[in-house]
C-alpha cells in the first residue's frame, strides 16, 4: 500500500492541481495532507479528494512527521502541495517499490518547472547538477521511500527548513535512486523572487545550513 503524504499551508489552488494531476492512483493507494493551520479553501480540497486530513505545527518538518505517523502504508512518497507528477506516475512507482533490492532506498523524481522561460531550463540543469554532484534532491522533487527504512532513518526532522536536505543526508548517495520522471513545480516563487536571485539564495542557505546555522534562523532569512 501506497501513502501519499503532502504538507499544505494555503495552498488551495495549487493543491487541486496536483491531487487532479495524480488522478487515477493505483487501488489502495492512501491520500494525507498535513495542514500547518490554512484559512483558506486547502481543507475543502484535501477533504473533496478524499484525504486523511491531519492538524499539525506550522513548518514542513513538523507537518511531514505529523502525516508519516497518521499514514498507513508500507511505502510513502511525500510532494508537496504545488507539485505535480506527470502522467504514468503509479506505474514508475510500482516498478520501484516492487524490487525488494529498494526496501532500504529512495528515489526522488526529475525537476521540471512550469514555465516555457529559457531561464526555467538553466535552473532545472542547476538542480540535475546539484542531485549529481552533491546528491541533494529537494522535497519539491519528491520523496519514495518504504516505511520501515524512513522509521528507521528517523523519518524527517521537525524543523521549519532544510528537513528534505537533513532526512537525504542521512539516507546517502549510495541508498539514492533518481527517477526519470517528471515532478513538474509551479515556478510562481521564481518569477516572484527573481530567476537569478532565488537560486542564489537557496545555495546561499544550503552552505550556512551546512556550516551549522540553526535551521530557524535559517526560515527568517527564507521568508517562512
Amino acid at each position: 500500500m501506497l501513502s501519499l503524504v503532502i504538507p499544505t499551508l494555503n495552498a488551495a489552488p495549487a493543491l487541486a492541481q496536483s491531487l487532479a494531476a495524480l488522478a487515477p492512483a493505483p487501488a489502495g493507494c492512501e491520500l494525507v495532507v498535513a495542514d500547518g493551520g490554512s484559512t483558506d479553501e486547502t481543507i475543502a480540497v484535501a477533504r473533496r479528494a478524499g484525504a486523511l486530513i491531519v492538524a499539525a505545527p506550522r513548518g514542513r518538518g513538523p507537518q511531514l512527521r505529523a502525516g508519516a505517523a497518521a499514514a498507513t502504508g508500507d511505502w510513502l512518497l511525500f510532494l508537496h502541495a504545488d507539485t505535480r507528477l506527470a502522467p504514468g506516475w503509479p506505474g514508475v512507482v510500482d516498478r520501484f517499490t516492487s524490487n525488494p533490492a529498494h526496501a532500504r532506498r529512495a528515489a526522488a523524481f526529475r525537476f521540471v518547472l512550469d514555465d516555457a522561460d529559457p531561464r526555467a531550463r538553466r535552473i532545472e540543469r542547476l538542480v540535475a547538477w546539484r542531485c549529481r554532484a552533491l546528491a541533494l534532491p529537494y522535497g519539491d522533487q519528491g520523496l519514495l521511500i518504504a516505511r520501515a527504512f524512513y522509521d528507521a532513518l528517523g523519518g524527517h526532522p521537525a524543523i521549519p527548513l532544510m528537513e528534505d536536505v537533513a532526512l537525504v543526508r542521512r539516507i546517502g548517495r549510495a541508498r539514492l535512486a533518481r527517477l526519470d520522471h517528471a515532478a513538474m513545480t509551479s515556478a510562481a516563487r521564481y518569477r516572484r523572487d527573481g530567476w537569478r536571485w532565488r537560486p542564489v539564495r537557496n545555495l546561499a542557505l544550503l552552505g550556512l545550513y551546512f556550516a551549522g546555522v540553526p535551521p530557524r534562523w535559517l526560515a527568517r532569512l527564507y521568508g517562512r
